[in-house]
């Protein structure tokens, strides 16, 4: 990305959140940062959601009595811009913390930051699972359930497949083989009988899906571990198709049943996959109830798994300032620490042992209904319910 596409994205991220000249010196404000222009189909959703956010706040009269501001950087999806922008965030613009991150690998940059500067850092996206454990620090927390959380509770349902050979598919970073590595951890300890015959590391964001699915074919595996998203399944899924990948074989694949992922594939949408998402059309809980008419209110569309992420995260960030009573960065970690609040999902809690959130995640199975992909026979798993146990946490984690 040029960089005067990055500021021009930057100015109107800024009057997208309700910057520009109306700022007040007692205004709260909290720096946002994420890969606006690497990746939308996540983000547009999930800017959308942290916006309404903002407005629901600041009408109930802000945090404290004083009115909630975001600013909003792009990253561009690498590392150091993520770094160069919080940076900017708390030096120039004084926010009170940073939240938001996609990728995992940006995630650990700015949580190293973070560290490094005593600022508090809410995560919103990013899952592998070193944020909150090998890497963890005593600045960073995080809302979305971990590759760890995700993969438990796919575990759940892939160790009742009476598939024995598999194989892997996923994206050459930190998020793709976090999730492959623990996924394999869990599921091998459920199922000694596994044999692991084959992986594939494509590039993310540039996956050769030819070469791909032809090796995994060539493995003959039962079943096939996807972690792939994006483009890159939409690529996957189509070769697939066309090859005959998937006949007769069970496939577990992490967020694919997210609409953010689901929707592009279409009528090509393969069936049966067993898959972590967001029903969004047959989740029937006041709390999201209340959510989803506010969000189809204010934009005229229906959310995805992006919105909810975005809406979650500043309403966490501003309990957590609202509970802190100030916004002195050890008193907010204080009130963070073992913090409960209400979220679409129903309620939620930051677990004081490692900052990790207990939002949880909706499993299910991918089908088609009138041409387009739906996500059926899904229910709630209670993030709490897949988190290993304090002990298990004390050695995963540096102290601080």
């Amino acid at each position: 990305m040029r960089a005067s596409n990055y500021f021009v994205g930057a100015a109107l991220a800024l009057l997208a959140a309700g910057m520009g000249h109306s700022a007040r010196a007692d205004d709260i404000k909290i720096g946002e940062i994420n890969s606006y222009s690497l990746l939308p189909s996540f983000t547009e959703p999930y800017r959308k959601g942290w916006q309404l956010a903002v407005e629901e706040i600041n009408a109930a009269g802000g945090i404290n009595g004083k009115k909630l501001v975001v600013v909003s950087k792009d990253d561009g999806g690498k590392p150091a811009d993520a770094q160069t922008a919080a940076n900017e965030l708390v030096s120039s613009e004084g926010v009170a913390m940073l939240t938001g991150t996609f990728l995992s690998n940006i995630g650990l940059a700015v949580s190293d930051f973070a560290n490094q500067k005593k600022v508090f850092f809410l995560a919103a996206e990013p899952l592998t699972d070193a944020v909150t454990w090998s890497k963890g620090n005593k600045y960073t927390f995080r809302l979305r359930p971990s590759n760890y959380m995700q993969a438990a509770m796919l575990v759940e349902a892939a160790s009742k497949l009476p598939a024995k050979r598999w194989a892997t598919i996923a994206p050459n970073y930190e998020y793709g083989q976090s999730a492959v590595a623990v996924f394999k951890k869990l599921m091998s300890e459920k199922r000694p009988d596994i044999q692991w015959v084959d992986e594939q590391w494509p590039p993310q964001g540039k996956i050769d899906a030819g070469p791909v699915v032809q090796a995994v074919a060539q493995a003959n595996p039962e079943a096939i571990l996807n972690v792939t998203f994006g483009p890159d399944l939409v690529k996957l899924v189509r070769e697939g198709n066309t090859r005959g990948l998937f006949k007769g074989r069970e496939v577990v694949s992490f967020l694919t049943g997210e609409p953010e992922y689901l929707d592009p594939l279409k009528d090509e949408t393969p069936e049966g996959w067993i898959v972590t998402g967001y029903p969004w059309y047959s989740i029937k809980t006041p709390e999201h109830d209340a959510f989803l008419k506010a969000y189809q209110a204010k934009y005229n569309d229906y959310p995805r798994l992006g919105s909810i992420v975005g809406y979650q995260t500043i309403k966490a960030a501003a309990a957590i300032i609202a509970k802190a009573g100030s916004t002195d960065t050890d008193k907010m970690i204080a009130a963070a620490e073992g913090i409960s609040m209400p979220s679409p999902f129903g309620e939620i809690t930051f677990r004081k042992i490692d900052h990790q959130s207990t939002l949880g995640a909706f499993v299910g199975k991918t089908a088609q209904k009138d041409g387009k992909g739906v996500m059926v026979d899904a229910s709630y798993k209670k993030g709490a319910d897949y988190l290993p146990s304090d002990a298990e946490v004390e050695k995963l984690r540096p102290k601080d």
